[in-house]
């Protein structure tokens, strides 16, 4: 059974913000995820091909075009972080060029 430590280390790298009972909650559930898994993992494939999915299908994907968003404040409204017309993010990449 997960532990309390590695729950919320799962829960920080998701970025959630959970409670102590939901702690003990997900702890029975990711579990029972993983004993799942286990159980997968005995079965016999040896002989079973690899597929993708289980029966073909054939996917539906409309045309990709850009469009402009008419109510760009009620936008910025809903970020967390709004920087005059811009969304604020968090830098991911490293500008220390070598």
């Amino acid at each position: 059974m997960l532990d309390k430590e590695q729950v919320q280390r799962i829960a920080h790298l998701a970025r959630l913000d959970i409670t102590s009972a939901e702690e003990e909650q997900f702890s029975g559930q990711l579990s029972s995820i993983l004993d799942y898994f286990e159980q997968l993992s005995e079965l016999d494939t040896e002989n079973v091909p690899p597929t993708t999915r289980a029966i073909e299908l054939s996917n539906i994907t409309r045309q990709d075009k850009s469009e402009v968003y008419g109510d760009c404040a009620a936008l910025l409204e809903e970020a967390p972080n709004p920087e005059g017309e811009f969304f604020r993010v968090p830098q991911i990449l490293n500008t220390d060029e070598e």
